[in-house]
């Protein structure tokens, strides 16, 4: 599996890491736009988002729901800007 790329603008595409194996450091900041935070979703995939987007990047409703529904997040927390979820494995 690779890493889905999920846009504030409901748009779902998928990732591919440089090496085909696990993404960078640079990767994931280059796809969330800035400094990455990490949520786990499950014990086994977790979602990368911008730590520092709320309050100057769009709302992300599709990620927000993801992230709810897995309690990532807090109840009236959400998750503005670009988001990519992926297995965990493939953060190093």
């Amino acid at each position: 599996m690779n890493g889905l790329l999920i846009t504030p603008e409901a748009s779902v595409t998928e990732l591919v890491p440089a090496n085909g194996r696990d993404f960078t450091l640079e990767e994931l900041q280059r796809s969330v736009g800035g400094c990455i935070e990490i949520l786990d979703l499950t014990p086994k995939t977790i979602m990368i988002v911008n730590e520092d987007g709320k309050g100057r990047l769009y709302p992300n409703m599709m990620a927000t729901v993801i992230a709810k529904g897995c309690r990532a997040i807090f109840p009236r927390d959400y998750i503005a800007g670009n988001a990519v979820m992926c297995p965990s494995c493939m953060v190093k």
